[in-house]
C-alpha cells in the first residue's frame, strides 16, 4: 500500500491500484522535546497514523526512548551513517523535524537528504515560526537565508515536498520568558511597551501547533477527481501552513496580553511598573549592534523586536489556514495562565528547548 502519488495524475481516482490517499506513517525527530511531545500527542489522538520517533544512538538514547509514549515506535540512528537514516525513513510518508539548538549544524541537511533517498513524500522542516524568505523579516532576523536554503535543498533533490508550519512565536514560551521577548517581567511586575503596545502579531500555543500538524497530515493527499474541491495535503506542497491561536481579531497585541495578565493575576495596571515606550526599530538596531560585538543573548531581542515593526509585523492572520484546518480559537486567559506558570519554572534554571530556529536561540544563559 502506497501513499506516494503517481506524478502522471493529480487525482486519487487515477492512481495505481493499492494507492492510499492519506498519510499513514509519520516519522518525527524530537518526539519527546518541548514541541515534539505536543505533536505526537495530537497525532496519536487522530488514530490515523503510525508514528516513529527518530532518536540518536548513544547513551542519551535510552532516556529519550523511555519517554516516548505508548504506541510510538522508536528507530535509533547514527547521523554519521547515511544508510542508518535512510533505513529508518524507508516507508515513511512524512518526516517532521524539531531540533534543539545543541544539534550539529549539518543534521538538518542529513535528514532532508535521507528523506529524499528513502522516498519520503513530505518533509516538515525545522521552522515553527513565521513564513519568512531571505529578504525583509528574514534578512532582519538573520534567519531567512538558512531557512530558504533548507527548502531549496528539498526541492533540488526532487523526491520530497516541504511544508513549513508558520505558527508565529510560541505564546507560553514568549510571554513567560524573559522581558527580551514580549517585554513582560512577571517577577518584578514590569512591562515595556513596544511603540504604543497595539501592534498585533500572530502567535500559537504548543497544543495548537500539535493540532495544526495533526489536522494537516490527516487531509487527503489528492482530490478524488476534478469535481473534488476540498482542501488537500498536496495543496500545501512547497508552501507554508499559516496558523495561530487567537484569531478573529487580527492577531494579539501587547495590550491584549496585558489585559489578559491583569484578569488572570487579579492585579490592576497600577500594580505594574510600565517602562518608557521603546521604538521596536531602535530596540532591534541596538540588539544587532550588541550581537555584532559578541553579546549572543542580544539575538533574542533581534528576533522579537523585529516582529513588532508596525509596517511589517509578524502577522499572517489575513492569510491563515486556521479555518480550513478546523483549528479552534483558543482562550487567551487560559494560555496566559500557562505562560505565567512557565515563567516561574523559567526563572529557576537555564535550559534549552527542542524547537525551531525562531525559538531555539531564545534561551537563558
Amino acid at each position: 500500500m502506497s501513499s506516494t502519488p503517481s506524478s502522471s495524475s493529480l487525482y486519487a481516482s487515477k492512481q495505481p491500484q493499492g494507492y492510499v490517499n492519506h498519510v499513514q506513517k509519520v516519522a518525527i525527530v524530537g518526539a519527546t522535546g518541548q514541541l515534539g511531545k505536543y505533536l505526537v500527542d495530537a497525532l496519536l489522538k487522530t488514530g490515523k497514523h503510525t508514528i516513529t520517533a527518530i532518536t540518536r544512538e548513544g547513551p542519551s538514547s535510552s532516556s529519550s526512548s523511555s519517554a516516548v509514549p505508548a504506541g510510538v515506535h522508536v528507530a535509533k540512528v547514527d547521523y554519521n551513517d547515511p544508510s542508518s537514516l535512510v533505513n529508518a525513513l524507508k516507508g515513511q510518508h512524512a518526516l517532521i523535524i524539531t531540533m534543539a539548538v545543541t544539534a550539529p549544524h549539518d543534521t538538518h541537511d542529513k535528514l532532508i537528504e535521507a528523506a529524499a533517498a528513502a522516498g519520503v513524500p513530505f518533509v516538515l522542516p525545522n521552522e515553527w515560526g513565521y513564513d519568512m524568505g531571505p529578504e525583509g523579516m528574514g534578512k532582519d532576523s538573520m534567519l531567512g537565508k538558512s531557512l530558504q536554503a533548507r527548502r531549496d535543498l528539498v526541492e533540488k533533490l526532487g523526491k520530497s515536498s516541504w511544508i513549513g508550519i508558520a505558527n508565529g512565536f510560541w505564546y507560553e514560551f514568549s510571554l513567560g520568558g524573559t522581558p527580551d521577548r514580549f517585554g513582560f517581567d512577571f517577577a518584578k511586575r514590569k512591562l515595556t511597551w513596544f511603540d504604543d503596545g497595539n501592534t498585533k502579531i500572530s502567535v500559537s500555543t504548543w497544543p495548537q501547533c500539535g493540532r495544526a500538524v495533526a489536522s494537516l497530515l490527516s487531509l487527503p493527499i489528492l482530490p478524488q477527481d476534478e469535481h473534488d474541491h476540498s482542501t488537500t495535503l498536496s495543496s500545501f506542497k512547497n508552501k507554508h501552513a499559516l496558523v495561530s491561536s487567537f484569531f478573529g481579531d487580527g492577531g494579539v497585541s501587547q495590550r491584549d496580553m496585558f489585559e489578559s495578565v491583569l484578569r488572570v493575576t487579579g492585579t490592576q495596571e497600577s500594580d505594574w511598573t510600565i517602562e518608557a515606550r521603546e521604538d521596536p526599530h531602535d530596540r532591534w538596531q541596538k540588539a544587532v549592534d550588541q550581537l555584532q560585538k559578541g553579546d549572543f543573548k542580544a539575538f533574542v531581542r533581534v528576533l522579537y523586536a523585529r516582529i513588532f515593526f508596525k509596517e511589517d509585523p509578524g502577522n499572517h492572520e489575513s492569510r491563515s489556514h486556521n479555518e480550513v484546518l478546523g483549528l479552534p480559537k483558543e482562550d487567551i486567559d487560559k494560555a496566559t495562565k500557562e505562560a505565567i506558570e512557565f515563567s516561574k519554572t523559567f526563572q529557576n534554571y537555564s535550559f534549552i528547548l527542542s524547537s525551531g530556529p525562531l525559538h531555539h536561540h531564545c534561551l537563558t544563559v
